[in-house]
């Protein structure tokens, strides 16, 4: 699965343009993609309830109080009530344009908006509703286009914001001075116990919710934090509705997910594993550098051990498929203990000795980990009709997503795991 938005700065290429003096400025015309414009405006005043809205494209995953919310790219939010997953119910959704990634602390929801951070009151699903906002607090980024045959326009900022491109014969007036050409995109970006089975009323004002391996938020006590590229953006959250940026740390590495322990944060990134010691949430402070070849990278960490996956076949770069296993017993200094062939591995989670890997086209694995050093030895099952991006497990049931939906298995019987019941995508 790829998460569709790209940054607006990005490779640009020239092709089949006719240029036009015209005093002191050209008329540019070409065949390309011409962005449609979300106005500042409407975006700040687009946060609604629907109801019957079907699954189309699914993205990051996240769980809390029995609610399992799945991100619509770029669209919004599908709220789901699992309090017995053999029969999720379908509550609400919630329109959100430009959201890719959400984290939820009590009862209020944090997720990004294009350029903005919405804060969401979700403690009466029937009734959530924007609760605040922190405006142009991230990076300018616009959709992907599937078709690399034709450039895309130039993106005029103040315009608003790009949510989709129309194909057409483009005219652009420039200055002679030297400008850039229609901006490429030809890449894609990857960027995500239910025990109990009483009847749910509610998000609860307690408690932190559970994300996938590929998330990008994170909550620490009063804390926010948010990476973004090369930045790590913390907020203070105290007055919930109300963040108050207190930090930014650039980390010079292009990071790709988090991961939390008590007073450590993981940070994924296309080169290696960040650690920062966050025993002052507010202030991180870096303490290690675990580096490997350039590829796509979530990481877990269970005890003293961290787990991450590598992946080719995208523009995090060429490296190799494997997963790592590296010891953080010394937390200044990680020691690769063994690294494990893959095919394409995705995200990964662990529950005890189990380790779940979504491998790509060679579906889910899952191994007894309890030997670090020979875990591939030790394939308890593999699933290969099972094709996730990530997953997360609670309790007994086995919570993935992945292009064509969100499955729940039972994992009671690890070498049988069954299908308890699906969500999915309607085309």
């Amino acid at each position: 699965m790829n998460t569709k938005i790209i940054p607006i700065i990005t490779l640009l290429t020239f092709s089949s343009i006719i240029f036009y003096s015209c005093e002191d400025n050209t008329l540019r015309e070409y065949k390309g993609y011409a962005p449609i414009y979300l106005s500042y405006a409407d975006l700040r005043s687009s946060v609604t309830q629907e109801q019957n809205v079907n699954l189309k494209n699914p993205g990051k995953i996240y769980f809390k109080d029995n609610y399992i919310f799945i991100v619509e790219e770029l669209k919004g939010i599908h709220v789901f009530d699992n309090t017995n997953p053999a029969s999720p119910v379908k509550k609400t959704f919630i329109r959100l344009p430009g959201v890719v990634d959400i984290s939820i602390s009590g009862y209020i929801m944090y997720a990004d908006s294009y350029v903005d951070i919405v804060v969401l009151d979700v403690e009466n699903i029937d009734n959530i509703h924007e609760a605040g906002r922190m405006a142009d607090i991230l990076p300018y980024t616009v959709p992907a286009t599937t078709d690399t045959h034709f450039p895309m326009a130039y993106v005029d900022k103040e315009k608003g914001v790009v949510i989709d491109w129309e194909l057409r014969t483009i005219k652009e007036k420039v200055d002679l001075n030297p400008t850039p050409y229609p901006v490429y995109q030809n890449y894609d970006l990857s960027y995500m116990k239910l025990n109990a089975f009483s009847a749910s009323t509610g998000v609860s004002g307690s408690g932190v919710g559970i994300g996938g391996s590929m998330a990008r938020f994170g909550i620490k006590g009063n804390v926010l934090y948010l990476v973004d590229h090369t930045t790590l953006k913390i907020f203070d959250i105290s007055n919930k509705t109300a963040p108050l940026k207190v930090n930014e740390f650039y980390t010079s590495l292009n990071v790709e997910t988090m991961f939390l322990t008590d007073k450590t944060m993981f940070l994924g990134t296309t080169t290696g594993m960040l650690v920062y010691d966050i025993s002052n949430p507010a202030f991180p402070f870096p303490q290690a550098l675990f580096t490997h070849a350039k590829s796509c990278d979530p990481v877990i960490v269970s005890d003293t051990l961290a787990y991450i996956t590598q992946r080719t076949g995208t523009n995090c770069g060429w490296g190799l498929n494997v997963l790592d296993v590296v010891s953080v017993k010394n937390i200044n200094q990680p020691v690769l203990l063994k690294s494990y062939p893959l095919v394409n591995p995705f995200g990964l989670a662990k529950d005890g000795d189990l380790l779940f890997i979504c491998d790509g086209t060679a579906g889910l694995k899952v191994y007894d980990a309890s030997d670090p050093a020979h875990i591939t030895d030790h394939l308890i099952f593999g699933y290969p009709d099972i094709r996730a991006y990530d997953v997360i497990p609670i309790g007994s049931v086995l919570v993935l997503i992945g292009d064509d939906g969100l499955y729940q298995y039972s994992y009671s019987d690890v070498r049988n795991i069954k299908l308890v019941s699906s969500i999915p995508v309607v085309k």
